[in-house]
């Protein structure tokens, strides 16, 4: 079994990863994507300045390295590779703000809130493009041609996923659901150790890496599913998935306990988008057992990550057991949430 007792943030601490004492490995990234910024004067200069100022925690590229480390990966491939993947999560990051309205990211205006949606969106379009430079740079230095089309099969997969949220009818089963969690979430997660993989010549690792961060990012999902309606995700008001009419792992279970005559009611309510009546549905959502049933499918997922993980290389496990300890935590903080309620 995989041992998820050491804390996250040692294990993706800046040391032990083959970079110098004098520089962390977050510098090293951080200075690494500015450097490919435009330049002052520049379009978009600002804009990407402003995005890129609060970097995050850049887990993605750190996975990149730390397995480019373990595998004896060539230092400069790894790092090209390691900040295409962070640049297209950034790019996603930006788009998804002007989608869902979010003024604030890492507790800074969003980009589009700051300089419009024109120059949010035209950035996030630039940053996809620099992504891909960067995944080539990567596949040439490395002699890995197909660098690139993991990196567009993950962000073909992401883009279906985020589309799915505009859908406003009820997500119809669990298996919808799922796959619309694992779309969104799981390929940007998946990437950084596949491409690493692939140019370690451990490619036949990819299937069971993609598995394992599948289950590792619907888990996830879940988790902020349930403190959504237990009001542990920060939101104003507590459902306000359900008001949004977003999609959730614990309304789906909900519809599905209702009898028929409600769950008519309920769609009715739902597709009306009407927020007239969204605290009974919230009431009568918590009193059911949708919540702690959510739970359960969560801590199912982790196992079957944990399973997926222990099939890997060594050199893999080690990687991944940092971010499934991450995300175990948020699952932990939710469930404790519901003990609170």
């Amino acid at each position: 079994m995989t041992d998820l007792s050491t804390p996250a943030n040692e294990i993706f601490s800046d040391t032990g990863t083959g970079i110098p004492v004098s520089q962390s490995i977050s510098e090293i990234i951080h200075e690494f994507i500015i450097e490919r910024m435009p330049q002052p004067g520049q379009p978009l200069a600002d804009a990407a300045l402003h995005h890129f100022v609060a970097p995050g925690k850049m887990l993605r590229a750190k996975m990149a390295l730390r397995a480019a480390d373990f595998l004896k990966v060539d230092r400069t491939a790894a790092l090209h590779w390691a900040v295409a993947i962070e640049v297209l999560h950034n790019a996603s990051l930006i788009h998804d703000d002007i989608c869902d309205g979010d003024r604030l990211r890492r507790g800074r205006l969003a980009v589009w809130s700051a300089y419009g949606r024109d120059v949010a969106l035209t950035l996030g379009d630039w940053l996809v493009a620099l992504s891909f430079e960067l995944a080539a740079e990567a596949a040439q230095r490395s002699q890995t041609p197909m660098l690139v089309k993991i990196l567009a099969t993950h962000m073909k997969t992401t883009t279906i996923g985020e589309a799915r949220e505009f859908d406003v009818r009820p997500v119809k089963d669990w298996d919808h659901y799922l796959q619309g969690a694992g779309d969104k979430t799981a390929p940007l997660l998946t990437a950084p150790l596949e491409g690493v993989a692939a140019m370690a010549l451990h490619g036949g690792a990819a299937p069971t890496i993609g598995d394992c961060f599948r289950a590792l990012g619907n888990a996830y999902q879940i988790a902020n599913d349930i403190l959504n309606f237990s009001g542990g995700d920060g939101a104003n008001t507590c459902g306000s998935d359900l008001g949004l009419r977003a999609p959730n792992g614990v309304v789906v279970l909900f519809r599905q306990s209702l009898d028929a005559a409600t769950k008519a009611d309920f769609d009715n309510w739902y597709a009306s988008g009407s927020p007239e009546g969204l605290d009974l549905w919230v009431d009568e959502l918590r009193r059911s057992p949708a919540l702690g049933e959510a739970a359960r499918r969560m801590e199912s997922l982790l196992d079957d990550a944990t399973d997926y993980a222990d099939r890997l290389p060594a050199e893999l496990v080690v990687v991944i057991t940092p971010i499934q300890q991450l995300l175990q935590q948020v699952c932990l903080k939710s469930v404790a949430s519901l003990n609170k309620g």
